[in-house]
């Protein structure tokens, strides 16, 4: 199961770990392997939030996210991504981004860190509103239920995530985004664009989750209408065999099916329905790849060994997501999910401090694994604790039949 699962991910570290020796010798293939274990480290929480969404699509939709979703993740993100902020930022065509990426790294390097004010509020924003929308829902499993309880009764407010998040938004634009860092060391007011970045993130997570959400409600329609077709189906049917068997005659003629329809329109539909929430992951994707670009660039300023390093991490974050849907890993361990939304309020709000201030991307991977793991000793925790008084039920059961 692993090596079906990850065999991709493995040739492509093959792959890119000898194209980097290729490029720039020993050295490169060393920066490659960095990228790589930092991108896994800082992404671990996006593929178990991925795989929360992932499990709901059929394997069809899996395969495309391992592929044409890699194309996008390794080739966008970390190639045409960084190359388009400069461009856009800097007021530059692409051909001369590309160029100064190629030609002249340092100042490639230094427009990408000027535009970092506009990437961390936009990723922030994105990302606050998955945590918002998870926090305040109701849910029968709770991790900490003395803090999720009452968030979930508040969250029953309209449009209370929007809310919070549009003040977050101006807090940010207020304080850190007055003295936002620039490269070299410098800071500039950069209030304005934080707050247009910001407000495009909650633009973009309102109308990508809004049509997966639309499509998803649309699905369970036609399954609830499906579900009373055929129980009427079933109905009928038991009265004509009722009717069939008071006769006790010749038999009648069948009906002919329906479901042939009803079943090709659900199908259709959940193409539809597939296909935003394959939008919605690739934009969540987008935003959780923000911090690893930027953290590149400690690194190393060189563009084509970023996209090879980067891309690496992103294969094998992509090939996790799918092995924890496959291993039904987060229906095991149901805490999961939720130390992976702690985990991305928790990039949320650092991505927006590091307008200002900068934060080793150490720490923000470190902050991931904690929450992440925490919510996995605690499953585990809660596993142990059904186990045991399943086990006592049972024990207990002979007794009371007698």
């Amino acid at each position: 199961m692993v090596l079906k699962t990850f065999r991709w991910a493995f040739l492509v570290t093959a792959a890119g770990l000898a194209a980097g020796a290729l490029y720039d010798g020993w050295a490169a293939l060393g920066i490659v392997a960095i990228l790589a274990v930092l991108e896994v480290s800082l992404s671990f929480d996006n593929a178990v939030i991925n795989a929360g969404i992932l499990k709901r699509m059929s394997a069809f939709w899996q395969t495309i996210f391992l592929t044409v979703g890699v194309l996008i993740a390794v080739f966008g993100m970390r190639l045409v991504f960084p190359v388009l902020i400069v461009a856009v930022t800097a007021k530059i065509s692409p051909v001369r981004a590309v160029t100064l990426a190629i030609d002249d790294k340092d100042r490639y390097q230094q427009l990408v860190t000027d535009a970092h004010p506009s990437i961390a509020a936009f990723g922030g924003v994105f990302l606050l509103m998955i945590f918002l929308n998870f926090i305040f829902a109701e849910r029968e499993i709770t991790w900490h239920g003395r803090l999720e309880r009452p968030l979930a009764r508040l969250g029953k407010v309209e449009m209370l995530p929007v809310c919070v998040a549009l003040i977050v938004l101006l807090v940010a634009a207020m304080t850190v985004a007055t003295h936002a860092h620039q490269h070299g060391g410098g800071h500039a007011d950069k209030a304005q664009t934080v707050l247009t970045a910001g407000v495009a993130g909650l633009i973009t997570y309102l109308v990508v989750a809004g049509l997966s959400s639309f499509f998803e409600n649309r699905i369970e329609e036609q399954e609830e209408a499906a579900e009373e077709e055929e129980a009427e189906e079933e109905e009928e049917a038991g009265k004509a065999q009722a009717a069939e068997a008071a006769k006790r005659k010749a038999p009648g003629n069948g009906g002919g099916g329906k479901g042939g329809g009803g079943n090709g329109a659900v199908a259709a539909l959940t193409g539809k329905a597939a296909f935003f929430t394959f939008l919605y992951l690739e934009v969540i994707d987008a935003s959780f790849s923000f911090d690893g670009v930027i953290g590149a660039f400690a690194i190393t300023n060189d563009i084509v060994l970023m996209a090879l390093g980067l891309g690496i991490g992103a294969m094998y974050v992509r090939s996790l997501t799918v092995y924890l849907v496959r291993q039904g890993t987060l229906d095991d361990f149901v805490y999961l999910e939720h130390g992976a939304h702690y985990a991305i309020g928790a990039l949320a709000v650092i991505l927006l401090v590091t307008i200002q201030y900068q934060i080793s991307e150490i720490i923000t991977g470190l902050v991931g694994v904690v929450l992440i793991g925490w919510s996995f000793w605690s499953s585990l925790r809660r596993n142990a604790r059904i186990a045991r008084e399943a086990e006592r039920e049972r024990v207990r059961a002979p007794d009371d039949g007698g």
